[in-house]
């Protein structure tokens, strides 16, 4: 079997899915897990910027470097290339089952899926809030990616 291939999708790729994608690569690496890891939005607004600098704050505030992260737009290749899809809201999630190709293997889930208590509900845009909305998100991407993690090494 192949290792698994996450990607984090939210609707510009500056704020909510770096996050995750930062998170998920922190926990994937404490837990020794090989697994391809990305993010992108399903807008295109901000292909090829950085994050929001106040999701970089967050993450260098966990030790975690984000800088170099790009923006990128989600393509057709995605929902083949990844076994695991997953959305930071049920908008996105909406548009990825839109944009979903008929040959499409990857599966589509929310992040708070994964979180006991919290299946269904979407993790809330920072984008336009305070810089504490982006602690809540981390919180948010923290909490996901341990139950994507359990998830993943069900699977395996």
């Amino acid at each position: 079997m192949k290792p698994a291939a996450v990607l984090f999708v939210c609707l510009g790729n500056i704020c909510r899915s770096p996050l995750a994608e930062a998170a998920f690569r922190q926990e994937a690496a404490r837990r020794g897990l090989e697994v391809e890891i990305d993010s992108a939005g399903t807008g295109s607004w901000h292909v090829g910027h950085p994050p929001d600098r106040r999701a970089q704050a967050v993450a260098r505030r966990q030790g975690i470097d984000i800088s170099g992260y790009r923006g990128r737009q989600v393509t057709p290749d995605d929902f083949r290339r990844f076994s695991h899809i997953v959305a930071l809201d049920r908008a996105n999630l909406a548009d990825l089952k839109a944009l979903r190709p008929a040959d499409a293997t990857g599966e589509l889930l929310l992040l708070l899926d994964v979180v006991e208590g919290r299946q269904g509900k979407s993790v809330a845009d920072p984008y336009y809030g305070e810089d504490a909305d982006f602690d809540v998100t981390w919180a948010d991407a923290v909490a996901g990616a341990r139950g994507l993690a359990d998830r993943i090494e069900g699977q395996s």
